[in-house]
């Protein structure tokens, strides 16, 4: 008879600890909201991600060697790292439906599915929720080193069929936010 192994596939190993990464996520928000409310929860929440997409960011960018922030990248170049950022960050439970670039230089990501929107919905927390979207995305540009204007366009939490977010590289054009060019560090 066979001793059982006590070692996991890698690929499996990677599939539990995301399942746990998003069990902890759920609790975690789930605790504050309890103790201290949905708005401190939402609060909290956003500060996290952002903190969270600035470190994913500067990490991925420090591994590829990627440099953006001396110069300015091209729109394409920006939202194919977002998007590689988001499969990072997320893998399978975010489902970027398509990127569509204007003439102007502008963006549109379009993500049809959310699993967090479903889970918060289950856990009937989805009324008053407040999406930490541009805070993820705003991290992750200031962890690029890249100034962008970004906006919501439409949100699944609102009612919309899917969530579409607008960017444009440089200072805000009065329509959306502007994250300004910083040099993340290790620390931040």
């Amino acid at each position: 008879m066979s001793e059982p192994s006590s070692e996991l596939p890698e690929s499996t190993e990677i599939e539990l600890l995301r399942q746990f990464w998003w069990l902890h996520d759920a609790r975690w928000y789930q605790a504050v909201k309890a103790r201290f409310g949905q708005d401190a929860a939402n609060e909290l929440n956003a500060e996290v991600m952002q903190f969270v997409a600035r470190r994913v960011a500067t990490l991925y960018a420090r591994c590829t060697r990627l440099d953006l922030s001396g110069r300015d990248g091209s729109a394409k170049d920006v939202a194919g790292v977002l998007e590689a950022l988001a499969r990072l960050m997320f893998a399978d439970t975010v489902r970027l439906e398509s990127t569509d670039f204007a003439d102007d230089g502008t963006w549109d990501t379009v993500v049809s599915e959310h699993y967090a929107l479903k889970m918060l919905k289950a856990s009937r927390s989805l009324e008053n929720y407040v999406c930490p979207c541009l805070e993820l995305r705003g991290g992750w540009f200031e962890g690029l080193g890249v100034a962008a204007a970004d906006s919501v366009v439409e949100c699944k939490r609102e009612g919309s069929a899917v969530c579409r977010f607008h960017a444009r590289l440089g200072r805000d054009d009065g329509q959306g936010r502007e994250h300004p060019t910083t040099t993340a560090t290790a620390d931040s």
